[in-house]
């Protein structure tokens, strides 16, 4: 039975594929008498079905060294394409994780969309969803991760554009995808490139490839640059991460998927592609650069947003940033770590988020306040999801900071610097946020606002308690720092100051974010200096304006001048060989005798030139 389960492992994301089949005959409205709730039930089994597959099979790969199944896909002459499945620890626990927060998910969707025409079709496109994000996480092919981040991108754009029927949903969902594909047609090439100089397109050989590899420094910097490129889009990184942000015009429960499991997806494939990467030191430094700017940059964003959403988006675009910095430093393990304690409580802030938004109909937290008191489980769910997430003792994310910390004395100070921006920023914004939507009087659209219903608050209270547990699944992992040991050479001073630091950071943002004015009545600042830091924020530094100017003015420009070359000039010479021809022959029609004397004068008199013309060339 044991080895039955690891053998058919491979199978687990099919099971979110068949449940998205299984929703077809009410999404399509070929059953309607039932309502479309049986399509949501059908999808939340198989998913169940998926979450405990995965659970057994977790539980027997402890201690167990790392195996591939070669599933052959495509042989043709020399070209061999298997689907090659990697079964460890790392890989089983990364579906557990999404498998886990999908069901979550899908059962909070109950209640969030219970009104909803269209539900049958929204967990249709969950179980597409699931069964890409859980193929990502256990596939060990370069070519099978490419095709299911392409499934990632089609399924993104669909439940984006979910509630069609908006014009700033359809916008939102055109952005992404679009912005995804950039990302992904230079990841594509890339690995094109890959397969070329390597023995193959596993992710397990990149390592053993990459010591013996010699190729040249330009060539390894942009294949390098081209494998950053698709992680960058999907873990909405600058200059590719506006498109986050927009996608939360969709339904929160695909919120809560996209902004934890979906952009570590990303995240997981750029860990698996780090021995590649690290082959070029500029490709490693434009990986810092990139997380830096996204890190610093989107901190500053959300503090001056007033959509709940947009807020948190903000929040995850910079956490993923710090992943992109310590996989440009090196550091794998704390961006596994990070990952994780992100992902758990970043799907719990937006469980409540959620919950905030079906009850009072709005996301602008302006309007919002007293919501404490009226319903205490959201209230709950966001103050540990917010503790979860900042460096706050003894929760996930303290640990991963800590073990990226360790070493005080040896570490660059711009780093340390980042970490503590990051954290302390992150405590100012939700801190903000709290106050604003838990806080103060009720407003008027906050006065009647009951607790949500079981579907929505029991994935909430168990997300809370796998928050509480999350520091003892990194110590059963072993990947904690205890807090007495041998003395380093960092000495044990350098780790009590790291600690202290990183829960000063955390304490500093919180106090600062309870004692800054928040009254509502003061919506836009006098000083001119302020309310230019207001917009430059809110407005997301006007990226999306200067790609406006650029980028789009250069595409727009050249379609322009493409469509006129292809009509005036390609067009032009085809019209003109055309025209030619109908007025030869119009007029050779008028020449036509129809005397067969007059022809033949005719073939005498050119086959005499021809003769002649030929005597003058000798």
């Amino acid at each position: 039975m044991r080895d039955f389960l690891l053998d058919s492992c491979w199978f687990i994301p099919l099971y979110g594929l068949i449940g998205a089949v299984l929703t077809l005959p009410w999404s399509v409205g070929i059953i309607t008498k039932t309502g479309p709730r049986p399509a949501a039930y059908f999808n939340l089994f198989m998913t169940v079905l998926a979450f405990v597959h995965g659970s057994v099979a977790f539980i027997h790969t402890w201690n167990q060294a790392p195996q591939q199944l070669i599933l052959p896909w495509l042989q043709v002459a020399d070209l061999n394409l298997p689907l090659e499945i990697e079964i460890s620890q790392v890989s089983l626990g990364a579906m557990e994780l999404v498998t886990g927060i999908s069901l979550l998910a899908q059962l909070f969707a109950l209640g969030y969309l219970e009104k909803d025409w269209s539900i049958a079709r929204f967990y249709g496109l969950m179980g597409f969803f699931e069964g890409a994000l859980a193929g990502i996480a256990i596939s060990d092919s370069l070519f099978l991760s490419y095709g299911l981040l392409e499934m990632l991108t089609l399924s993104t754009y669909l439940l984006v554009g979910f509630w069609y029927a908006q014009p700033l949903v359809v916008t939102a969902a055109r952005d992404a995808f679009l912005t995804k594909r950039v990302g992904d047609i230079i990841l594509l090439m890339g690995i094109v490139a890959l397969s070329s100089y390597g023995e193959g397109l596993t992710f397990s050989e990149l390592e053993s490839w990459a010591l013996s590899s010699s190729i040249p420094p330009l060539t390894a910097t942009l294949l390098g640059l081209a494998l950053i490129a698709g992680p960058t889009g999907k873990c909405a990184q600058f200059p590719l991460n506006l498109w986050l942000d927009e996608a939360m015009e969709g339904p929160n429960p695909a919120s809560i998927m996209r902004n934890s499991v979906v952009v570590a997806s990303g995240a997981y494939v750029l860990i698996k592609l780090h021995p590649a990467l690290a082959l070029s030191p500029v490709a490693l430094d434009v990986l810092v650069i990139l997380g830096t700017l996204t890190a610093v940059g989107s901190s500053l964003m959300a503090i001056a947003q007033i959509d709940i959403k947009r807020t948190l988006s903000h929040s995850t675009s910079a956490y993923l940033g710090l992943v992109f910095v310590a996989v440009g430093q090196g550091h794998v393990d704390v961006a596994l770590m990070l990952l994780l304690t992100h992902a758990v409580a970043k799907a719990l802030l937006f469980m409540s988020a959620g919950a905030i938004i079906s009850t009072t109909q709005n996301q602008n937290i302006t309007e919002m306040g007293g919501l404490w008191s009226r319903m205490p489980a959201t209230t709950t769910a966001f103050v540990v999801g917010t503790a979860g997430l900042l460096s706050l003792f003894p929760l996930g994310t303290f640990w991963a900071m800590r073990r990226w910390v360790n070493g005080f004395w040896e570490m660059p100070w711009w780093l340390l610097t980042i970490l503590l921006f990051v954290n302390a920023m992150s405590a100012l914004n939700l801190t903000r946020v709290f106050r604003l939507v838990f806080l103060g009087e009720a407003q008027q659209k906050t006065r009647r606002a009951p607790e949500v219903p079981w579907p929505m608050a029991v994935p909430m209270v168990s997300l809370s308690i796998v928050v509480f547990l999350v520091p003892l699944m990194l110590q059963q992992w072993q990947l904690l720092l205890s807090w007495t040991g041998p003395w380093a050479a960092t000495g044990r001073v350098g780790i009590q100051i790291e600690t202290l630091l990183l829960l000063l950071s955390g304490l500093l943002g919180v106090v600062f974010g309870l004692s800054i004015d928040l009254s509502r009545r003061w919506v836009r600042p006098a000083a001119k200096v302020l309310r230019f830091l207001q917009d430059l924020f809110a407005y997301d530094f006007y990226i999306d304006r200067l790609y406006r100017l650029t980028v789009v003015w250069a595409v727009d420009t050249f379609a322009k001048i493409t469509s006129w070359f292809d009509r005036y000039v390609v067009d032009g010479l085809v019209n003109l060989v055309g025209i030619a021809a109908i007025f030869g022959g119009q007029a050779l029609k008028y020449s036509v005798s129809g005397q067969s004397q007059a022809y033949l004068l005719t073939i005498v008199i050119g086959v005499g030139l021809l003769f002649l013309l030929m005597l003058g060339w000798q």
